[in-house]
């Protein structure tokens, strides 16, 4: 299933989103620009979990490693991990902005970003395979929202072959759903011991930090 809208009335413009979005979509094309030299940019920006254990061994020797839980978030490895990211961040980060305000908003998108990525390295800790992408980030912006609109309208596209039927989903069951099988298949990995390339504990940390710093980050009610 693919979101397209949801039925939010957002009250603030959706500044920060427009622009974490324009900042993937920039630092995408610069990544395609340097042909042969691109997984040597990777390499440098990239979370690479045993890099990273090491450096928490010796924190002086490598902190140069330490950023890369930022900058992984600004990498991807295809159009299509940046467009389907891009995607639901936008379905999404519009509305939780909008009730956030733009600071909170960003702060909240970094840090949830952060622990997604520490919860995927908690599993994979001896792992040499660079961890990138804004999915874990996205995913704590999609924890938060399933609290702050569970009763709002996705409307999603499921692509049968040359149809495109399209349906309103309750964000409650869309989300919830989504968590599920994150966690279904990162359980599923664990077990087999089995890779597919897909961060599933970046996405369910991510989601459960959204809900939890959501208590946080929401703004206090003014009466």
């Amino acid at each position: 299933m693919i979101p397209v809208r949801d039925n939010v009335y957002r009250l603030k413009p959706p500044v920060v989103t427009v622009l974490l979005i324009s900042t993937n979509v920039a630092i995408f094309i610069y990544q395609i620009s340097l042909g042969a030299e691109i997984d040597k940019f990777i390499g440098r920006y990239a979370v690479v979990p045993a890099e990273l254990y090491r450096a928490i061994l010796n924190p002086i020797a490598g902190a140069s490693h330490f950023p890369t839980l930022i900058t992984s978030l600004f990498l991807h490895g295809g159009l299509f991990h940046l467009l389907g990211n891009m995607l639901y961040l936008w379905v999404f980060g519009s509305s939780v902005e909008s009730r956030f305000g733009h600071l909170r908003f960003f702060l909240f998108y970094i840090v949830t970003g952060i622990i997604a990525t520490l919860t995927h390295f908690f599993f994979y800790v001896d792992s040499t395979t660079p961890l990138i992408g804004a999915s874990g980030a996205i995913a704590g912006v999609l924890g938060a929202y399933f609290f702050l609109y569970p009763l709002a309208r996705i409307q999603v596209v499921i692509p049968l072959l040359i149809l495109f039927p399209v349906f309103n989903i309750p964000a409650l069951i869309f989300l919830g759903g989504w968590f599920i099988i994150q966690l279904w298949s990162g359980w599923t990995a664990l077990y087999y011991e089995t890779s597919t390339g897909i961060a599933w504990w970046a996405h369910a940390g991510g989601f459960a930090a959204g809900a939890v710093m959501l208590i946080f980050f929401l703004p206090k009610k003014k009466y």
